[in-house]
């Protein structure tokens, strides 16, 4: 005969699921203190909270989510619209453990829904709205009238963009500041001498695209330097890429500076570079936009702007808080700066 586990308990009955009324017990405070705590009310002393919070993991206590629906018309759920473009190496993973930061402590939870298809994302949006599935949406990637703006804005729906749109009604949104992203790879690429400029730039559809390219080209012009724009690339393999880097490293106006809005390109401009024998650094310079810490191992001597996507996700989630807690849209409106990593 086994040895019964001395875990399990007598009767082979499941344990009973903690509550708030096993806090208060545990605690010796009272139910609706508990409750309070738990709900992130902050007129409580913090000693109070931390006591609440530690007992609650103590005993494995999670919130009756339905009971809490039923009551409140809160789900007590973040929900984040994750484009599925590859451009941006750990872009994911960042986000993800920023907005977790963020949430830590707090009532909610996050859901990660990612999005694969950008033309069926509106639909989306549809189907958290029409089911309630969340009491407010992150999203990333937007475009200037961005579908799923408008139907979150006229919904009265609280929600963040990571990126801008172009609608006069204000939202909450962070982003990158790309037009600086812009101007200072421009600068550095004509102090190091480089007469003939190249952007490489990806997804047309978004914000983001047009702010850097507007600025790329202002700035080159005021530094008087010749330009070239490759915008044809979004979703080419990697394969392709390399070999269109090949082409331009060939041709007879090849550029001997290339800024470049991503890692995932980045690599591959690199490759293709390489095959048709130019040496970085001493035949052509580039400038690209760092969003992970494995780009500069591999390529220590190359020039980045860095973008915090960490810092984003937290950001991103504390403004959509507060707009939860119904702060007006036109105060949570932030830019993140970059951040320049010189290594030439």
């Amino acid at each position: 005969m086994s040895k019964q586990n001395d875990m399990a308990p007598q009767g082979g009955k499941p344990p009973q699921r903690a509550t708030l009324r096993t806090i208060a017990e545990m605690t010796g405070l009272s139910l609706s203190t508990v409750s309070l705590s738990l709900r992130g009310g902050t007129t409580l002393k913090q000693e109070t909270r931390d006591k609440v919070h530690a007992a609650a993991k103590a005993l494995g206590y999670v919130p009756d989510r339905a009971g809490v629906r039923l009551r409140t018309g809160k789900t007590n759920v973040l929900a984040l619209v994750l484009d599925g473009a590859e451009d941006s190496i750990d872009f994911a993973r960042q986000m993800i453990q920023g907005i977790g930061q963020a949430i830590g402590g707090t009532q909610y939870h996050l859901n990660v829904v990612p999005e694969f298809e950008r033309h069926l994302s509106a639909d989306t949006i549809r189907h958290v709205l029409d089911n309630r599935l969340a009491d407010g949406v992150i999203i990333t990637h937007t475009g200037p009238q961005d579908q799923r703006v408008a139907m979150m804005m006229d919904a009265g729906f609280p929600f963040v963009s990571h990126g801008r749109t172009q609608f006069e009604q204000p939202h909450p949104f962070h982003d990158f500041n790309s037009e600086a992203f812009a101007r200072m790879a421009v600068d550095r690429l004509a102090e190091k001498g480089c007469r003939r400029l190249m952007l490489v730039i990806g997804d047309d559809r978004t914000t983001n695209h047009h702010n850097i390219l507007s600025a790329f080209h202002q700035r080159a012009a005021e530094r008087g330097v010749g330009v070239q724009v490759r915008d044809d690339i979004q979703g080419m393999p990697v394969a392709e890429l390399r070999r269109v880097a090949r082409e331009i490293g060939s041709g007879a106006e090849r550029p001997d500076g290339i800024i470049s809005d991503s890692e995932m390109r980045t690599i591959s401009l690199v490759s293709g570079l390489a095959d048709a024998g130019l040496v970085l650094g001493r035949d052509v310079q580039i400038v690209y936009k760092q969003t992970s810490g494995i780009l500069p191992m591999v390529y220590p001597e190359m020039d980045s702007i860095r973008e915090d996507v960490f810092a984003a996700g937290v950001e991103l989630t504390q403004l959509l808080l507060r707009r939860i807690e119904g702060v007006d849209a036109g105060e949570l409106q932030t830019l993140a700066e970059p951040v320049a990593q010189w290594r030439g």
